[in-house]
């Protein structure tokens, strides 16, 4: 029987448990009286589908509620729950929400402030509409209050990740020493942690733990199958941390055998490969699995007894406590205007490819058959391969955002739209990133094997087996010559680009608009 049929009792306060939000340490739960209070817990529908996501989004977030669940059960929480495959659940989350207030009627409803800026605004109207005071509280698994980022954001031109890192590792006191100095005298080893893997290929990588599904992840993954069956994607790979517990053997594991190689090839791409060094850690982070502080506690912890290089410490580190933090900051501080950033005037249609992977090109492929497969990316796959060729195309940046949304298990919108409209696709104009992350197909060769299997050459820009990103990158630094002519880290590129001769330019351009026009046709 549907847990949401049980028999209601008189409810004080209602607590909204959001599918991000799983963790029994969350401020949701402060004061929480068993014999007066409930949960309430919903798999909504509409959430998968206002972006269409993908089957292993959609089987992380109902896997990791659905144990959730089980831990307030066993902890003797009532809750009421709303699971996607019940026969009459076809609502919204107010809608839903309706119903339980309906039944319940408690006198108050609390809620942790959820990780989209939509969700909050509808939870706020429902709200108003149900006649319902509701309490949002602070989201305390994070490092940095939204007060401390606008005391940080205040009264500066321009915002930089670095400098809200330094202040971060001080504040905490990470990897830092005594006087507040960086360890190793330097703040950040990122030129330490750019190699390939060179022609000699990755060699044996320690394998990622995974997980095999249980019974519960199976009814997880059977209900997307059934409730979203044309949905991109597959879960027949679907092994990803779960549970608390299993977040923490991932940790304990990732820290063990692959962290020390975690920095020097943490940029690096290899076909058929896709974990590498990386943690597999960012989705159990994103849904409260897993506390970021003690993944840095871990990760600090095996540098100070010797067992990782510290390029790879602080590499993994700023990633959590300088990356993660500051695109909260940044969505929240911007939001919702944020929302409609179009620095550079894209317009274009995301091709159809997105979503199949059906596409000549090995890199393009590659990644996206990876990404619908596992609903996983590593970060220079999503910035310099599906994300550049977007930016280069000059792709509507909505819905670029739209797709890493959808497939990625660990986008919640927070950390995704600064990650897409920002880092990427710069629609932000610079709040996120001091220029365009634009390169030629010689990016993509010298940091994988990609191009070895591809027929495009990625020296060429126009003629026969042309690469399509080196085209583009021509193509795009021409079209937007005026506007990043101020731009101080773009000189070279822009004076490399005045060294083109005008037949060059004219026949970039044609080439150019032939893969515009193919991109289209496939619609």
């Amino acid at each position: 029987m549907p847990s949401d049929r049980l028999q209601a009792k008189g409810v004080r306060n209602l607590v909204l448990v959001l599918g991000d939000q799983l963790s029994e340490r969350s401020s949701a739960f402060d004061g929480l009286d068993r014999s007066a209070d409930a949960v309430w817990m919903a798999e909504v529908p509409e959430e998968s589908k206002h972006v269409w996501s993908s089957k292993p989004r959609a089987a992380m977030f109902l896997s990791a509620m659905r144990h959730f669940r089980g831990t307030l059960r066993r902890r003797r929480i009532r809750c009421f729950y709303r699971q996607i495959d019940d026969p009459d659940n076809r609502g919204s989350f107010a809608e839903e929400l309706g119903r339980c207030v309906r039944r319940c009627r408690p006198a108050g409803l609390i809620v942790v402030e959820p990780g989209e800026y939509r969700v909050r605004e509808e939870l706020l109207r429902a709200a108003r509409r149900l006649g319902v005071p509701l309490e949002v509280r602070c989201d305390r698994s994070f490092l940095c209050s939204h007060e401390a980022f606008a005391e940080h954001a205040d009264g500066r031109k321009q915002l930089r990740m670095e400098y809200f890192y330094r202040q971060m590792r001080r504040r905490l006191n990470v990897l830092v020493d005594a006087a507040g100095r960086p360890e190793g005298g330097r703040w950040n080893y990122d030129a330490s942690n750019r190699r390939s893997f060179g022609r000699a290929g990755p060699g044996d990588v320690p394998r990622a733990m995974s997980f095999a599904p249980d019974r519960v992840t199976r009814g997880a993954t059977a209900a997307v199958n059934s409730v979203l069956p044309d949905h991109p994607g597959s879960l027949e790979s679907f092994d990803w941390p779960v549970t608390p517990h299993q977040a923490s053997e991932a940790l304990a594991e990732f820290v063990g055998n692959r962290l020390a190689s975690f920095g020097t090839f943490q940029d690096a791409m290899w076909i058929g490969r896709p974990f590498l060094y990386h943690s597999r850690l960012s989705a159990a982070m994103n849904l409260k699995l897993l506390d970021p502080r003690r993944a840095i506690a871990a990760t600090e912890q095996a540098y100070r007894d010797g067992h990782v290089p510290l390029n790879a410490a602080e590499g993994f580190i700023r990633q959590i406590l300088g990356w993660r933090e500051y695109v909260r900051g940044v969505y929240w501080r911007f939001m919702p205007e944020y929302l409609e950033g179009n620095a550079l005037g894209a317009r274009a249609a995301l091709p159809a490819f997105y979503w199949t992977g059906e596409t000549e090109a090995a890199c393009l492929r590659e990644v996206i058959t990876q990404t619908l497969r596992f609903g996983y990316a590593h970060h220079i796959q999503r910035l310099m391969v599906t994300g550049l060729f977007a930016l280069l195309l000059g792709v509507d940046p909505r819905e670029v955002h739209r797709w890493y949304l959808a497939v990625y298990v660990d986008a919640v919108e927070w950390v995704e739209l600064p990650n897409t409209l920002g880092m990427s696709q710069y629609a932000d104009g610079g709040v996120m990133a001091s220029k365009p992350y634009v390169a030629t197909g010689k990016y993509i060769d010298r940091m994988s094997d990609y191009c070895r299997t591809c027929r495009f050459r990625p020296a060429d820009a126009t003629g026969q087996g042309a690469c399509p990103f080196t085209t583009l990158y021509w193509d795009f630094l021409m079209r937007h010559e005026r506007t990043l002519a101020s731009n101080a880290r773009m000189r070279l590129q822009l004076r490399n680009l005045r060294r083109l001769s005008r037949a060059d330019r004219r026949d970039i351009k044609a080439a150019a608009r032939k893969l515009r026009s193919a991109c289209q046709e496939a619609e």
